[in-house]
């Protein structure tokens, strides 16, 4: 029994003088609590609906005023006057807006003269979360039109005609963006900063300091074979993924895109890794953060769950999140036919962060053993 003791007196020692390593597996539980618990559930909140008013009458001054009464006490969309409904159902594709509510020319005509009116509601099928709440709230809104001051012996309905844009989504082609950007991820946390603090556990990084490599040079290379390790994991995750999904690309350019983004999305991962790795020593640091580390930027990233659902705070997470933008950028090209306009807010982001976080790895990196 005094060997083992004295093998776990050891390893409580080795815990204790590691106070990064005591902190790491004390608060980023908490951490993962938190947002586990605010990530599923929520109502839909603080998303964009475009209001495409043809008529210009009393009855749709009414929907209007209805529509900004929503926004005003449960905050489910924001609605924003379009002049035509082209540009809306352009918006809605490119994720701008969240859907498009069309009031039709005479509609009002059609309320006073009882002849079947109906308003249009456009959404973005691709989000389940977000559609189906859409047309929860626009069938409240014309039962609330539809529920007369007077009961009358034969009254008026209007009736919200939805068009979905895309056929029916199932919830497996939803999350196939968060897995591809998920097995990314997984790869680059097995060939990413994470090797290089295990060879410079077993000496083995003392090789790299004879040589007349630089630190730049270093990172650049150890980079560069852990992002094509990580390309060829999402590569094959989304050939895969698209066969058991049945989603087919004939589009050229929507596969160059579509490349593009797991070329980003895997520079951008192993970049962050290395930059979060690069004054570390202990190997057993990287190994205690990076399971958490996992759900704390995969869960807010809108792969489960649509972002609009969050709390503030939360949402704030999201907005600084690589998972974000690569799901988003997956999504776009995976279940809509969105071009480049579609995506470039993710290309754009997800280039900047490889670029911040490959000069924060070189500037802190040092070349000593």
């Amino acid at each position: 029994m005094t060997r083992v003791f004295a093998i776990a007196e050891r390893e409580l020692l080795k815990f204790f003088r590691s106070p990064a390593l005591m902190i790491t597996s004390m608060l980023l539980p908490l951490a993962q609590l938190l947002i586990l618990g605010n990530a599923f559930g929520g109502r839909v909140q603080h998303t964009t609906l475009a209001v495409v008013d043809q008529d210009h009458g009393p009855q749709a001054l009414r929907v209007i005023e209805m529509l900004r009464a929503v926004h005003v006490n449960a905050n489910t969309f924001n609605p924003v006057m379009y002049d035509d409904q082209q540009t809306a159902v352009e918006d809605v594709r490119n994720g701008r807006v969240q859907g498009a509510l069309v009031i039709p020319a005479n509609f009002s005509r059609k309320v006073y003269a009882q002849t079947r009116p109906h308003i249009g509601l456009i959404v973005d099928n691709t989000d389940g979360f977000i559609s189906s709440t859409y047309e929860g709230e626009m069938q409240a809104l014309a039962d609330a039109l539809n529920a007369p001051d007077i009961e009358q012996r034969m009254a008026q309905k209007i009736a919200v005609s939805t068009v979905e844009l895309y056929p029916y989504i199932e919830y497996m082609k939803y999350l196939l963006p968060g897995s591809i950007t998920l097995a990314i991820f997984v790869s680059v946390m097995i060939g990413g900063g994470i090797v290089y603090i295990d060879d410079k556990a077993r000496g083995i990084h003392e090789g790299y300091l004879v040589t007349p490599i630089t630190g730049p040079e270093l990172i650049l290379g150890l980079n560069l074979a852990g992002a094509v390790k990580a390309m060829a994991s999402g590569l094959v995750i989304t050939t895969i993924g698209m066969l058991l999904s049945g989603i087919v690309i004939f589009n050229p350019f929507r596969i160059f895109w579509l490349l593009l983004l797991i070329v980003l999305t895997a520079s951008a991962f192993i970049c962050m890794t290395s930059f979060m790795m690069a004054r570390v020593d202990d190997p057993m640091i990287p190994r205690a953060i990076f399971g958490v580390l996992n759900t704390l930027l995969f869960f807010p990233s809108g792969a489960i769950y649509p972002v609009g659902a969050f709390p503030t705070w939360l949402r704030v997470v999201a907005a600084v999140d690589p998972f974000t933008y690569a799901v988003h950028g997956f999504r776009a090209m995976l279940l809509k036919e969105a071009g480049f306009a579609a995506i470039w807010p993710d290309v754009t982001f997800l280039a900047v962060f490889t670029i911040l976080t490959w000069t924060g790895t070189a500037l802190l990196f040092k070349r000593t053993l």
